[in-house]
């Protein structure tokens, strides 16, 4: 498990992040998302034991990430472009990552460089974007670490590399102690994967939960009403987050859960009413739109 205590970052006068804490469950998938500049990659960096905090504490398994050999070792970091040594082919980074990750698979790596069709002795500067994150990818797996820490690393595969990679995953889980965080603005690829989510926000953590229980506390209301005087009635009475009004359409982006938000706005006697679920990418618009991060502020 890994523990973020109050854990705080400056850098000159970018405050990247602000007094997070929260937890990551062992055995699941954990979701990064946020706007651009919300300190997702330096959040990364931090759990990895890259980068220490100004203040505040990582543990993982309960021990101090930063400067501890032990621990980091547990931990993989695939950066958003990732590094490979000068002239390198594959075979020379899996022994790389050999030398700095003790459980490292080579019998693994090499057999899923065939599977994914990659030329094992070809120089990495020559591949392309997608198979060099497909070659990253492969290397953080076979790490054999419990933590794998992965920074918008479906950006660049194809839709059939990117399912096998998420089975790839799904078979890590079930098979050994494995966590991997993954940090995307592809929100849809998140929502398919992903057991919890965690969304950052200029360097503060608006929310982190199990992504079904995000669902079942958000919704879309949608209705008509004749009399005016029940409609605002209903508003008064909802957490809503954002509003909008298509005619005589009233469209309610509210927080609480379906059942209950419908339950009330049957109570006013609506011409019409449904309460639809939210995308992960509506959810996280009206979160940070809640937040002060809004659509229109780059149309004025």
């Amino acid at each position: 498990m890994i523990e973020l205590k109050d854990i705080d970052k400056t850098f000159s006068d970018i405050h990247a992040i602000d007094h997070i804490s929260g937890t990551i469950h062992n055995g699941m998938i954990f979701g990064l998302i946020g706007s651009n500049g919300a300190g997702k990659s330096t959040l990364m960096r931090m759990i990895s034991g890259i980068v220490k905090p100004d203040s505040g504490e990582i543990l993982s398994d309960g021990k101090t990430v930063y400067e501890n050999p032990e621990i980091k070792s547990q931990i993989c970091f695939l950066a958003d472009s990732p590094y490979f040594l000068p002239n390198a082919d594959i075979l020379r980074m899996r022994d790389y990552y050999a030398m700095i990750y003790p459980t490292f698979d080579r019998k693994r790596f090499d057999s899923l460089v065939r599977r994914f069709g990659l030329d094992s002795k070809r120089r990495i500067s020559t591949l392309s974007k997608g198979m060099k994150k497909q070659v990253n990818i492969l290397l953080g797996l076979c790490s054999g670490t419990k933590y794998l820490l992965c920074d918008e690393t479906f950006d660049g595969l194809d839709p059939l590399v990117r399912q096998a990679v998420k089975s790839l995953f799904a078979a890590e889980i079930i098979n050994r102690d494995f966590t991997p965080v993954i940090s995307s603005h592809n929100l849809r690829e998140l929502e398919d994967i992903c057991d919890s989510i965690g969304l950052l926000h200029r360097g503060k953590l608006l929310l982190t939960k199990d992504l079904d229980q995000i669902k079942r506390n958000i919704c879309k209301l949608q209705c008509v009403f004749r009399n005016s005087c029940r409609e605002q009635k209903l508003i008064r009475s909802l957490h809503i987050l954002k509003l909008e009004r298509t005619g005589s359409l009233l469209t309610l982006t509210v927080r609480g859960e379906r059942s209950e938000v419908l339950q009330l706005a049957q109570a006013e006697a609506p011409l019409f009413v449904e309460a639809l679920p939210l995308t992960l990418e509506e959810i996280f618009i009206s979160e940070t739109e809640a937040a002060g991060y809004d659509i229109k502020d780059f149309l004025c």
